[in-house]
């Protein structure tokens, strides 16, 4: 899947910038320390918040240049869309009401984007990212970093390959239990964006947490979601958006599936695991324990497969870093995403000609897909769970 360890060709280090993800902030961390992480991208400029002394903190503990520090994320596209040193990307850190705007204003002003899930707020608004990247010929990368741990990478080549034949049957669950209280009424930040629809949206649950689901099956399979029918319920009195769903789908070659995520599941951590079943025999993974995978073939005793292990084909093979038996995970899977974007990048800038594996992660197409599935489950149940065409 998405190159590892080697540089496609030396050159300098790639210029960074990043617009939310102050001091605080989870996503904006991994981020900052994803894009580094090889070495190969440097942090130079920041937006990150739309409190100027945020920012200014931020900036002063990261030990960035003051000057490249910025009250806005319009002054700081058009700052360092005309500097002779200005960033070559920038990755888009805020609550997801801001994507849109954020991403569009960069693209305009010719530089890469990396952009949270979810890519927009509507199929619109991502459809002119797309167009905007396209006719820019700029690379755009949505950070669905799950696919990124080589397990997954494993799973998706054994199905490319037949080996557990035709699918028939998904399965996929997220459960979560940290808003089985309502937190956003002690003022806890990533409770209170996320419950708030000026802020995250038409959805909650699904838009966090079953959008990496619907992403999840469809990097593994291949196959595209042709109708779904879907309940969402906002457990949490006086909530609007959803923090429990469950989503019933048929994908496009015939195959049914069932999706499930929860942030009121009391208990659950962060348990994404998805289950693949074919004609001859099942692959499952699971986020909290991803060193390992479970494969079952037909009348054969299951298979645990191990991260690191000799066994794996390279396309998984290239995304370990250390050797079996040392545990990796979410940091290692957002840098192999970022290390496959920002390779993509240097060779471009090289005037080399991107081929389909440097190309190989999540991108804007695959964020309007994303928002697609949003936006039919909300439909969906609207409507009473009734069946809605993608």
């Amino acid at each position: 899947m998405i190159e590892g360890k080697e540089t496609v060709i030396k050159t300098r280090v790639l210029r960074h910038g990043v617009v939310g993800g102050g001091t605080g902030s989870f996503i904006g961390d991994v981020h900052r320390k994803a894009a580094t992480f090889d070495g190969k991208s440097e942090l130079l400029a920041g937006c990150f918040s739309r409190d100027w002394d945020v920012t200014k903190q931020t900036g002063q503990m990261l030990g960035l240049d003051s000057q490249r520090l910025y009250k806005t994320f319009q002054e700081m596209a058009l700052a360092e869309g005309t500097r002779g040193d200005g960033i070559d990307y920038v990755s888009i850190c805020t609550p997801n009401y801001a994507h849109y705007e954020i991403a569009k204003i960069f693209l305009q002003q010719g530089i890469h984007v990396v952009c949270d899930k979810p890519l927009a707020l509507t199929v619109a608004q991502g459809e002119e990212l797309a167009d905007l990247a396209q006719r820019n010929d700029l690379l755009f990368c949505v950070t669905y970093a799950y696919s990124a741990h080589p397990l997954l990478c494993q799973a998706r080549e054994m199905i490319r390959r037949g080996e557990i034949g035709e699918i028939r049957v998904v399965v996929g669950e997220y459960p979560q239990g940290w808003l089985a209280d309502n937190l956003e009424d002690t003022g806890q930040r990533q409770a209170t964006w996320r419950t708030d629809p000026k802020m995250a949206g038409i959805s909650n649950c699904v838009g966090d947490i079953g959008s990496h689901i619907e992403h999840t099956v469809y990097f593994l399979t291949g196959l595209k979601i042709k109708s779904l029918c879907a309940n969402l319920t906002a457990f949490g009195e006086g909530r609007e958006l959803d923090t429990n769903a469950e989503v019933l789908v048929r994908l496009e070659n015939g195959a049914t599936g069932s999706y499930w995520c929860s942030q009121v599941a009391i208990g659950n951590d962060n348990g994404l695991r998805v289950r693949i079943y074919g004609t001859k025999g099942a692959i499952e993974w699971e986020q909290e324990n991803p060193n390992s995978m479970k494969v079952t073939f037909a009348n054969e005793p299951v298979q645990i497969y191990g991260r690191g292990s000799g066994y794996l084909y390279p396309e998984a093979s290239e995304l370990s870093r250390i050797p079996s038996g040392h545990p990796e995970g979410y940091y290692t899977a957002f840098a192999n995403l970022y290390n496959a974007f920002i390779s993509a990048l240097i060779k471009k800038q090289a005037g080399l000609t991107l081929t389909t594996k440097d190309l190989d992660f999540p991108n804007v197409h695959d964020g309007i897909q994303g928002i697609k599935f949003i936006h039919a489950c909300v439909d969906s149940s609207k409507q009473g769970a009734v069946w809605v065409n993608l």
